[in-house]
């Protein structure tokens, strides 16, 4: 008779050790799983890091080129090699002093020195908020409908 409580006690002891193991395998199991998500989510944060990073530098580099285009369009304004186009129309002034071939104002219409500085102004700001855009949409489609 003692064997059946040592049997008894030792199937125990079997089943105890097997439910044990299997507890620390489903937990093994669901910590790898874990560090699996972990991983793929670093992974996409770093992708989408390097993706944030590289339209900053895009977009950074097409703004100081325009700016760069302004400037040097300012520079050739102001000494004279180019010129601003202003598409207007002088009104002929009746002279006092009429005579054939004479010419009330002859001469081309162009901005006062005030309204070319706010000309390149503008410009300026036009870029800026140009690549802003851009990089925003960029941003928005790259990252954050992934």
């Amino acid at each position: 008779m003692t064997a059946l409580p040592t049997n008894l006690l030792s199937l125990l002891l079997f089943l105890a050790a097997w439910f044990l193991f299997n507890h620390l395998i489903d937990e093994r199991n669901r910590a790898v799983f874990e560090v699996s998500g972990l991983r793929e989510a670093a992974r996409i944060s770093g992708e989408m890091l390097a993706d944030r990073d590289e339209i900053d530098r895009t977009r950074t580099e097409e703004l100081n080129h325009a700016l760069s285009e302004n400037a040097e369009l300012r520079r050739a304004v102001d000494d004279g090699t180019k010129r601003l186009r202003v598409k207007a129309v002088c009104p002929t002034s009746v002279p006092t002093n009429t005579s054939p071939g004479s010419v009330a104002d002859a001469a081309t219409p162009e901005l006062t020195a005030d309204a070319r500085s706010d000309y390149f102004t503008l410009r300026d700001q036009l870029a800026l908020s140009e690549k802003m855009i851009l990089g925003l949409q960029d941003h928005a489609r790259r990252i954050c409908l992934r």
